[in-house]
């Protein structure tokens, strides 16, 4: 039987919308979550007196989650729909979260944003995470979004105030950048396990497809199998009896077994000696499998998260310095040359300075606006010269877009995001 396409799915949303029971709720009706397993999540959160958390459960698997009732770090369960499979990334709502639905959401081809019914049409007053969730899936490069409507319960079913919410959202989602293609719409109760795997008629009104069906029209990104390899490093694990095992997402190329590979920025080499994906050894890795791998040669000192595998005829570019173009999110003044925050790129986290403002430039028409701007601010958009403080692998995003787009985070908050338009290598600034 030929394998089903793959898609990595994150599911994003304001804290508080129901985004990890809409997840347990998906796994549950689907069968891909058992009957016994449920009962004993279900028994858990009774204990604890978070009855209504029990799919929320499913994915909030860190003890400290569950005591808090919010997602903390990224989660992954497999899925398989009637066309597609999926592995599902459960990201982080709550705000001081935000860096881990980066990590997140540079690994997904597709996401699934939850908004709530229950707060109205005034989504940016009342849920404000959602739109900068959607604007940084958007600047992630992720092209394919469907954004569920949930708590639909909490508002009677009702179609009027649902037409309402969706009116607003459709105008958040083609104001941040999406076209109108790129985003379905589907109204949900994640508790009440309405519209999510199927549907018992509380909404008659509604013509369109359940979540799941609406996840099988997404479509498998193009494997890029013909480029060189790259492979980020999300994290590193030591296993007794295996050693030190690398984990992350081949984004372009192939990795075998007995690969000569380099670890960039150190520029340490070794060889694969084994991959594993979902705990069965595989012998060939390509571009969207989550694997982990064992190297010969390699110690845990030698590699940690950020860094990027590749193949030593075709190392991985460590930038000296590189030229983006940048939008500023959201600054409370103003952001001058020098200005030095954590750049999240791929799964690297360093601080970079902001080296030149070459020029402000028309975020809708990409015309100069202005030569040399002394500094930016709120909704600025703009080409810069930045400069890593430590060594980090970057890419052009043309040439290697999970490599080559970012977001920029300081005090807190997502403040910008941008993608490379070239790259200085450190060698090459070093002959």
């Amino acid at each position: 039987m030929a394998e089903k396409p793959h898609i990595n799915l994150i599911f994003i949303g304001h804290v508080d919308n129901g985004k990890s029971t809409t997840v347990g709720r998906l796994l549950y009706d689907t069968g891909a979550l058992a009957e016994q397993e449920y009962r004993k999540i279900k028994a858990e959160a009774d204990a604890l007196g978070k009855g209504t958390f029990a799919f929320a459960y499913v994915m909030d698997n860190l003890k400290e989650e569950r005591a808090r009732g919010v997602t903390i770090d990224v989660a992954y369960k497999k899925f398989t729909g009637n066309k597609n499979s999926f592995t599902i990334i459960d990201a982080p709502g709550h705000k001081d979260f935000i860096k881990n639905m980066i990590k997140g959401t540079s690994q997904a081809d597709a996401a699934v944003l939850v908004v709530t019914a229950a707060k109205g049409a005034d989504i940016v007053g009342q849920q404000p995470q959602t739109k900068e969730h959607a604007f940084l899936t958007q600047v992630m490069g992720v092209k394919q979004i469907i954004v569920a409507i949930n708590q639909m319960d909490t508002i009677g079913y009702d179609e009027k105030k649902y037409n309402e919410i969706l009116s607003a959202m459709k105008k958040i989602m083609t104001g941040i950048g999406f076209k109108e293609d790129q985003v379905q719409y589907v109204p949900i109760s994640a508790w009440e396990g309405e519209n999510v795997a199927k549907a018992t008629g509380k909404m008659a009104w509604y013509k369109g497809q359940t979540l799941v069906q609406l996840l099988d029209t997404l479509k498998q990104p193009e494997l890029v199998t013909d480029k060189p390899l790259r492979f980020p490093i999300e994290d590193v694990y030591t296993i007794q009896g295996v050693g030190t095992v690398p984990t992350g997402k081949i984004v372009t190329g192939m990795l075998k077994v007995n690969d000569k590979i380099v670890i960039m920025p150190s520029g340490k080499t070794g060889e694969i000696k084994s991959i594993e994906e979902h705990h069965e050894k595989i012998d060939v890795a390509k571009p969207g499998n989550n694997i982990g791998v064992n190297i010969r040669g390699i110690e845990k000192k030698d590699i940690s998260k950020g860094d990027v595998i590749g193949h030593v005829n075709s190392p991985p570019t460590v930038a000296k310095e590189f030229i983006a173009q940048v939008i500023v999110l959201n600054h409370p003044t103003a952001i001058p040359v020098g200005y030095t925050p954590v750049f999240h790129i791929h799964t690297a986290q360093v601080s970079c300075k902001l080296e030149e403002i070459q020029k402000k430039i028309d975020p809708k028409t990409g015309a100069v606006a202005e030569e040399n701007p002394k500094f930016l601010k709120t909704g600025d958009a703009a080409i810069v010269k930045i400069v890593p403080l430590k060594p980090m692998v970057v890419e052009e995003f043309k040439k290697f877009p999970q490599l080559g787009r970012f977001a920029i985070r300081d005090m807190g908050n997502t403040v910008a995001a941008g993608i490379v338009l070239s790259v200085t290598p450190r060698d090459a600034a070093a002959k």
